[in-house]
């Protein structure tokens, strides 16, 4: 990326974070550049075909091809796709555009490709080999989507869970009242025995069950990817053998539902966060960024509705910097999970010389640097305003594929003093270097409890309940 060198002057942030100087976030390239190609005849197309037979388009114009600008506009590709193909999701690619440009497209997505992560796990989630296909620019497939509308039942006695990599959350609802949350302790990631999650969750939901007088009905929470309450691919489970993942953990909520023989709902747990974003304001057009382990996403379009995409936010790039943080589960450097997520205030709290020990596992270490902060620790308050920074330029790129007006954060990162931190830092980004975006989105932090248990009380309401 020596192009970077002569091009940074043009997209450089106004504010960087301090403990990452380096930080240079996409949004601002992906505006540059598109405004440099702005009348050029050039351009791709690009429709990704998911589940059902479902499909999402995107077109935009390129930089007309020589010597210098191919690089350029080979990143601004790869980066463009990488993005979209993690917010919509898909086992199919159909490009229209260069040959060049098609050829690196399809070599980067093949299983011996840089990006064989991407596609080994789609290939997973939606049980279809993965492909990169050429067409011509009158054959580009017609977008198809199917939104949907969940949760916002009240009534009767619920369930709720949100199954976190540190902790789990369980909620007990009645007609609408919380009666009962708790967060439960948990390590899933480092657990290969299937049994160990099944035999958790249960004793949570049957602990929050017996504040009821009886189970109506269950939701569910979780990150990962969930079609039809099947598990198709989750860092929870990722110690858990294949073998094993397709006979106990594919099926575990299936399983969860025939043994309380009630209504279940799973989904992933960025959608919950922005449905409980919708319930609490009762706004849609809401994209929700929970800050736990890792980062997940979630969106509520300007109609009410889910539109079904996958919005796993912690793979979708954010940063351009080539020596950004490398995601060690993706290989992908520059990608969500590493800027807004326990792993990011790890990541900055070594670079703010924070020695702490070897031994201290990532919930522990944000929880040290949270107490730092709440005693106006300057190192540790720093930390969250830099997660603030990244916060703000990110707000932008999301903008870019996302119609929303409600930017609502939660999860554990938002706890405490640090999380009002990462909120002013944010809003002072796009107020500097983005007015007219300040003016049209409202930066939401929902109150402390609902940070932590927030998601499970949404989840709760999920099913609906026939009667």
């Amino acid at each position: 990326m020596d192009w970077l060198k002569d091009l940074k002057i043009y997209f450089k942030p106004s504010i960087s974070p301090l403990y990452d100087p380096d930080f240079l976030p996409l949004g601002l390239f992906f505006h540059w550049y598109e405004r440099q190609a702005e009348s050029s005849q050039e351009e791709i197309g690009l429709a990704l075909e998911r589940e059902n037979g479902l499909i999402s388009t995107w077109r935009t114009k390129i930089l007309p091809l020589d010597e210098k600008t191919l690089p350029l506009s080979i990143s601004f590709v790869k980066r463009l796709v990488k993005f979209l193909l993690w917010q919509k999701g898909a086992f199919k690619i159909y490009f229209y555009g260069p040959e060049i440009i098609y050829q690196e497209i399809k070599k980067q997505y093949s299983p011996q490709g840089e990006r064989a992560f991407d596609v080994e796990l789609m290939s997973t989630v939606y049980e279809q080999p993965f492909s990169v296909i050429k067409i011509g620019k009158d054959k580009l497939p017609e977008e198809r989507q199917s939104p949907i509308f969940l949760g916002g039942h009240v009534d009767g006695c619920r369930l709720g869970f949100d199954l976190g990599a540190s902790d789990f959350k369980v909620a007990a609802l009645q007609d609408g009242q919380v009666v009962f949350s708790e967060e439960i302790p948990w390590n899933p990631q480092e657990e290969a025995d299937p049994a160990y999650h099944y035999e958790h969750l249960q004793a949570g939901l049957k602990k929050a069950a017996s504040k009821l007088p009886e189970v109506e009905a269950i939701g569910g929470s979780a990150a990962g990817i969930y079609i039809n309450n099947q598990v198709r691919i989750a860092s929870l489970f990722r110690s858990v053998p294949r073998d094993l993942f397709d006979k106990k953990v594919k099926n575990l909520f299936l399983d969860l539902q025939r043994q309380w023989d009630v209504p279940l709902v799973v989904i992933n747990d960025g959608e919950v966060t922005a449905l409980a974003g919708y319930l609490s304001l009762n706004q849609p057009a809401i994209l929700g960024v929970a800050m736990g382990s890792s980062e997940a996403g979630g969106y509520i379009d300007p109609s009410g509705h889910l539109p079904g995409w996958l919005d796993e936010l912690a793979f979708a790039p954010v940063d351009l910097n080539p020596k950004a943080a490398l995601d060690d589960w993706s290989g992908d450097r520059g990608v969500g999970a590493m800027y807004f997520s326990q792993q990011a205030v790890n990541k900055l709290a070594s670079q703010a010389g924070f020695n702490l020990p070897e031994e201290m596992k990532l919930p522990e270490r944000l929880k040290e640097i949270q107490l730092l902060t709440e005693k106006d620790q300057p190192a540790a308050c720093q930390i969250f305003r830099d997660l603030g920074t990244y916060l703000g330029y990110t707000a932008q790129l999301y903008s870019l594929f996302y119609d929303y007006h409600h930017l609502l954060i939660l999860g554990r990162v938002t706890s405490g003093r640090g999380g009002e931190l990462i909120k002013e830092q944010a809003e002072a980004v796009l107020t500097t270097d983005f007015p007219q975006l300040a003016e049209r989105i409202t930066i939401h932090l929902s109150d402390e409890k609902s940070r932590r248990v927030g998601q499970a009380v949404a989840a709760a309401t999920l099913p609906e309940i026939k009667r």
